[in-house]
């Protein structure tokens, strides 16, 4: 049976050089079939900053209005993603830089407006694992940003934690699949303010306890609304922690 692991790294690491650089490494070590999701959601936001563009998030998912749009493509697509594809190769990965548009791997639709009116926020409706395993077939390394396309021209800003959720669920049709989030803090936190607080291990029923009580909130909730979703549709493996912890036997959360 085939295997395949994919990893995804948040924002804040990619703002820290050293450990970035120690991330880097890890994935490289990691034998076989892998994919990088990145994210970036903190240097599109310094730079909407910058331009006088409102910020906004509702439950930890951004509100992409259409200026909004154009510069997380510029951020997501360019400079973040062609930097990391370039770390990559500088170690011998022979990585592929790709957005949702690219070979057609990630089709999504416009959000439909409920209570809130997320933009030109994209929900996925099929990945190609197809093209994606002729990619790693063929010895390269899918690097992947939060990007995704309608098939009608129109780019659209999809979660980077969701993107990692569905690329899992798709490989699990043609194999075993393993799935990472990377960021800042060993895993899961039962208390917020205690960075110590690792759940080993943590169950829907005691994260939405934890939600209802406001120590899991903002950019936790659509990763582990995503993880959950995994788990429930086939990915065998699921972990939250630091930035080297899918190399590491212990010392991060897993999703049970």
């Amino acid at each position: 049976m085939s295997q395949y692991r994919i990893v995804k790294v948040g924002g804040d690491l990619l703002e820290k050089e050293a450990q970035f650089k120690e991330f880097i490494h890890a994935f490289s070590s990691i034998e076989g079939n892998k994919i990088l999701v990145h994210g970036g959601g903190k240097e599109a936001s310094r730079l909407l900053d910058a331009l006088n563009i409102p910020v906004k998030y509702h439950e930890g998912r951004r509100i992409t209005d259409a200026k909004t749009m154009e510069i997380v493509t510029m951020v997501y697509g360019g400079l973040i993603n062609k930097n990391v594809v370039a770390k990559l190769q500088a170690i011998g990965v022979s990585a592929i830089g790709m957005a949702g548009c690219d070979g057609n791997i990630i089709n999504a639709h416009k959000r439909i407006v409920d209570k809130i009116d997320y933009g030109y926020a994209g929900d996925i409706d099929y990945v190609n694992s197809n093209t994606l395993i002729k990619l790693m077939d063929a010895g390269l390394v899918p690097v992947i940003c939060p990007l995704t396309h309608d098939g009608h021209g129109q780019l659209l800003n999809t979660n980077a934690d969701t993107i990692t959720s569905e690329i899992g669920i798709s490989l699990a049709h043609k194999g075993q699949v393993k799935l990472h989030y990377c960021f800042g803090i060993n895993g899961v936190l039962r208390d917020f303010n205690d960075k110590e607080s690792v759940i080993e291990g943590i169950d829907e029923l005691t994260f939405q306890k934890l939600r209802s009580e406001g120590n899991i909130s903002a950019g936790m909730i659509p990763k582990l609304t995503n993880a959950f979703s995994a788990i429930k549709s086939g990915v065998s493996h699921v972990t939250i922690g630091n930035h080297t912890h899918f190399i590491q036997p212990s010392g991060y959360t897993q999703i049970l």
